[in-house]
């Protein structure tokens, strides 16, 4: 999955750098160009689920996250916006998951003060 994630980043850079030097004009002819495509897509699927990867819900949910609920409603996506926002909270819940987890397993070392006055209390009373 992480190898996928980082083609699809190198991937959409460069799609990115194509796009920088054209025109306002070649860019708003791709757009119009890829909402018919999503609107045909939409028409096909005539209320069936899509089913996203977790590569391609990653990859939303970082691009999608950064913008304004109201901005999110009035774009033309397969899934609706809460979903996209949902998908970014258990990306962040995961990755906060893995780094907040204990390095080593069990109980902590005891320090040896303390260990060496355990120690001594039991040299010291017998009973």
């Amino acid at each position: 999955m992480l190898l996928r994630l980082a083609y699809l980043g190198i991937t959409n850079a460069f799609m990115l750098l194509r796009l920088l030097p054209g025109g306002d004009r070649d860019k708003d002819i791709e757009i119009l160009l890829l909402r018919h495509q999503l609107a045909v897509l939409q028409r096909q699927l005539d209320g069936q689920r899509v089913r996203f990867e977790p590569v391609d819900r990653a990859w939303l949910a970082a691009l999608l996250h950064p913008l304004p609920r109201p901005t999110l409603r009035r774009l033309r996506l397969l899934v609706r916006p809460d979903t996209v926002l949902k998908w970014h909270r258990d990306l962040i819940a995961r990755r906060h998951a893995v780094v907040s987890r204990p390095r080593r397993r069990g109980r902590p070392r005891t320090l040896r003060s303390i260990r060496a006055l355990v120690v001594r209390l039991a040299r010291e009373n017998g009973s």
